[in-house]
């Protein structure tokens, strides 16, 4: 009973800061758009992609065995070696570090020709100590992990966004070029990792953490860490190439390079950012659906497995159609307000129904690491990315930006059906949305035509922010309704729970009264 709470309150934690920092996020990047310019937001982008390959290399398996390892001398009680282990380990992450910060550094101008534009290599230099403070985060990070502190962690990377926005708001000023707005953003970035690095580092000590002789057991970690770390790198690499790869693309269809960077930053730094809106729900349930699955498939409960994968399914679904037809009947408008920017909305409107197989892949990936299948999840991953790299390469010439969109839809789809293959082999379960996934397109079509109807009645007599919130609110209402009379969702369900646990309480607090009765 215990363990159950301790899990539920680290998912509240988790969940309450995960909430918090992607609004910043977002809200964030909305300023950021506006303040620089689509063609600095692409710079900028395409550089962070690249970055993002150096980051995996020094800290995505780190963490995540730094906090086994941790957890398993928490276990034995053995605080010394856990020391041992983070020194060890800091070691190993700056030698990593800054042996790749040198060759970037050194081989500049062989990278550069990497870049459409010349310009993000110097936007990538500037990023470059960062990959310094993310080594010495990622280790304290997964020694607190390990420790159960997911409060600690939380606040560091609410904390970091914070500095993130107040440096990049301080840094940019009117009439500066695309590129010293690029490199503001870069700055902003740099400094807010290291104060993120510095605030986990004191919060490790804080909660009582020491630091130990360095030994040989780096070499555990390491061996633990490579495949983990070679896995995800093979797939960080298909957002730069992406990156990389579209704005040439785009050139050679005719446009200029300032053309080709500017629709590649209102594509990825304006548009997707819509599209993950859904997983800040979506991702609560990932989160608490990996134990409870874990626990069920060691007690063999392929009844409460078989219900669970369905009905997590089926709320992803819910939840990602909540939004689409929405933002499919007017997601124009939400460009035009947002990021005064028409191309921004139409690629939303064009793009929206990729958050159906988004929401998908996020539930039933969770599922498939909770089972220890997360080499094989990560293979359907890029069996998608292949489709998508196809794309970028072979459809500008002829649809231009919306090469990206179709990419991304084709490729998220086929690895939302492999993964529900994969599932339905491995579990040997079956998954009853096909009914409810039906429904729901049907109820999406009258949805979109509502939304679209009212928005263009009350565009001639509101402001444009009251005709959106008012149109949406419309549009999720009826939708809603739709699912809940035709019996898709099943409030009923939560109706006898609640009503459960509330006579649960009322006879707690009848026994504790005739307790102090009986005791007067």
């Amino acid at each position: 009973m215990f363990c159950m709470k301790s899990i539920f309150k680290n998912v509240v934690i988790i969940t309450a800061f995960t909430l918090l920092t992607r609004m910043l996020g977002f809200f964030f990047r909305i300023f950021l758009s506006r303040a620089i310019g689509a063609e600095a937001l692409g710079m900028y982008q395409v550089a962070a992609s690249v970055f993002m390959v150096l980051l995996t290399i020094v800290s995505s398996g780190f963490t995540l065995i730094i906090s086994r390892m941790t957890a398993s001398f928490r276990v034995q009680a053995d605080r010394k070696s856990i020391g041992t282990l983070v020194t060890s380990s800091m070691i190993v992450g700056l030698v990593v570090s800054v042996l790749l910060c040198a060759v970037i550094f050194l081989f500049r101008n062989l990278f550069s020709n990497l870049f459409t534009d010349q310009n993000c290599m110097n936007i990538l230099i500037i990023m470059l100590p960062s990959l310094i403070f993310s080594s010495i985060y990622s280790v304290f990070r997964g020694a607190m992990w390990g420790n159960d502190n997911y409060f600690g962690l939380c606040a560091s990377e609410l904390l970091e966004e914070i500095v993130k926005i107040v440096v990049c708001v301080l840094l940019l000023a009117s009439g500066m070029s695309a590129l010293q707005n690029a490199l503001a953003v870069a700055w902003s970035f740099t400094l807010s990792c290291f104060v993120s690095a510095f605030f986990v580092v004191l919060l490790f000590f804080f909660y009582g953490g020491k630091m130990g002789k360095p030994s040989k057991i780096y070499r555990k970690v390491i061996r633990q860490s490579a495949p983990i770390t070679g896995v995800r790198v093979v797939g960080s690499f298909i957002q730069p190439l992406i990156a990389l790869i579209l704005p040439a693309q785009l050139i050679l269809s005719g446009y200029t390079s300032s053309q080709a960077m500017s629709m590649y930053g209102i594509a990825c730094g304006m548009t997707l950012p819509f599209l993950y809106l859904p997983t800040a729900i979506i991702g609560s349930l990932s989160t608490a659906l990996v134990p409870d699955i874990s626990m069920a498939l060691v007690q063999n409960d392929s009844n409460h497995i078989q219900k669970r994968v369905s009905s997590s399914m089926l709320f992803a679904l819910f939840v990602s159609f909540l939004i689409v037809p929405c933002f499919m009947a007017i997601g124009d408008k939400f460009g035009i307000l947002i990021y005064n920017e028409v191309l921004s909305g139409k690629l939303l409107q064009y793009s929206a129904w990729i958050m159906i197989p988004m929401g998908v892949n996020n539930i039933s990936s969770a599922i498939l690491n909770s089972v220890g299948l997360e080499v094989k999840s990560f293979l359907n991953f890029l069996v998608g990315g292949v489709f998508l790299f196809l794309s970028v390469l072979i459809l500008p010439r002829f649809i231009g930006i919306n090469a990206l969109i179709i990419g991304m839809g084709i490729s998220t789809l086929i690895t939302a059906i492999l993964n529900i293959i994969m599932l339905k082999k491995k579990l040997n379960i079956k998954i009853e949305v096909k009914k409810n996934l039906l429904l729901m397109i049907l109820f999406a079509i009258p949805t979109m035509a509502t939304t679209s109807f009212v928005s263009s009645l009350l565009s001639h007599i509101m402001p444009l922010f009251f005709d959106l919130a008012f149109s949406c609110l419309i549009g999720v209402g009826m939708f809603a309704t739709l699912c809940v009379v035709f019996d898709v969702i099943k409030l009923s369900v939560y109706f006898v729970r609640f009503k459960e646990k509330f006579s649960k309480k009322a006879k707690v607090t009848k026994l504790r009264k005739k307790k102090k009765t009986a005791k007067s």
